[in-house]
């Protein structure tokens, strides 16, 4: 018999959420739920690593949840990771602990730097973040419905394109 004591306290998420990040004042933000990543991840820009430490920024200058917010670490607060991406490209990448709002919970949570820019969504939370917090219900959430749409329209003709 399984125990369901687990299950009454998870919070249920959506295949997107609207998140806030509690180390800069980027609220509102949209995030893919991925339970096939491990690590979350963040679109980062200006990563600099000195004799201080590590800083960035989180988005790009023209992204509209960009802030110009400089998150500083010292060293120690930080390493770096080699990171397989959905094709199995293997990138080296920072990973912070990041401290964020989803659904009403404050979550400390690890996250890999990365340029999401070409992406939908700057922010893709994965299941060490979600694992004893969530149940995924892919039925609902904040999804970019729109911008989806738009992304495989494009795909579609790029398809027709080469079949030509």
């Amino acid at each position: 018999m399984q125990d369901n004591s687990l299950h009454k306290e998870l919070s249920i998420i959506g295949r997107a959420e609207r998140i806030d990040f509690l180390d800069d004042s980027a609220r509102g933000i949209p995030a893919k739920i991925d339970t096939g990543a491990d690590l979350s991840s963040v679109w980062a820009t200006n990563i600099i690593e000195n004799m201080d430490g590590l800083s960035f920024t989180l988005f790009a200058p023209k992204n509209e949840y960009y802030t110009g917010t400089v998150i500083s670490l010292p060293h120690g607060k930080f390493k770096r990771t080699r990171i397989a991406n959905s094709f199995g490209e293997k990138e080296m990448r920072y990973v912070v602990v990041l401290r964020v709002l989803v659904k009403g919970r404050r979550i400390k949570s690890t996250f890999s730097l990365a340029n999401r820019s070409s992406k939908i969504y700057p922010v893709l939370l994965g299941r060490r973040l979600l694992n004893r917090k969530f149940l995924v219900d892919v039925s609902t959430g904040q999804p970019l419905i729109d911008a989806e749409q738009k992304k495989h329209a494009k795909l579609q003709v790029e398809l027709k394109r080469q079949q030509a």
